[in-house]
């Protein structure tokens, strides 16, 4: 297993004249690192970043290194990074089993088995043939996980991906996907609002105070 990286180099991240976000941060294979902060303090801004997503509008200054190459300038899909949302966005044309060959590089043999056994793997045993809409808020998060899973990210980006489940959904949730996450050795990065996030996550927590 290759021991991924992140490293985000003097980020500066504003909007005209207003400072959003100033970050430096190493993430090690398997860690997950906690950016907190209320509504407005750029913590999804930083993600956008990261990813590739940001509107032009925002100024930027820093260097963002997976494995130790520089992927600032490279367009979103050749960065490596995989996303995780609180929307878990399945493809509703697609079924289960449909969503999760989406997620499978274009090089990947013996899709089918990869696919079923992805899906024993997060307790859905059986579920390829389902219409995503038949599924639980629960069951939906997980597909969504082991899509992002099977494309063979370097690092993750988590946005408050557990916001939108009850209770005890997210304590279940929160264990399986940081469990996942350390398994694969990913270097992942959770913004979040929640404390109980940050403590199950178990790594470092930074805090954004705009």
């Amino acid at each position: 297993m290759i021991a991924h990286h992140l490293e985000l180099e003097r980020v500066r991240i504003a909007l005209g004249d207003t400072p959003l976000v100033e970050l430096d941060a190493r993430i090690g294979p398997g860690e997950v690192l906690t950016v907190m902060g209320p509504s407005g303090s750029g913590k999804s801004t930083l993600l956008a970043w990261i990813a590739g997503f940001l509107p032009p509008a925002f100024t930027v200054a820093g260097r963002i290194r997976l494995d130790g190459h520089d992927i600032t300038g490279l367009p979103a899909e050749r960065r490596g990074i995989g996303l995780l949302f609180q929307d878990p966005m399945l493809f509703p044309h697609l079924s289960v089993g449909g969503n999760l060959r989406f997620g499978l590089p274009a090089a990947a043999t013996d899709r089918e088995g990869q696919v079923t056994r992805a899906l024993a793997e997060i307790g859905l045993g059986g579920f390829a043939p389902r219409d995503p809409a038949t599924l639980s808020g629960g069951q939906k998060a997980r597909v969504a996980l082991m899509r992002l899973l099977l494309s063979s990210p370097c690092a993750v980006l988590l946005d408050e991906p557990f916001s939108g489940l009850d209770a005890h959904l997210r304590h279940e949730m929160r264990r399986l996907v940081f469990d996942h996450l350390r398994r694969a050795g990913l270097p992942s990065l959770l913004v979040t609002h929640d404390r109980e996030d940050a403590e199950d996550a178990g790594g470092r927590v930074i805090e954004l105070s705009h």
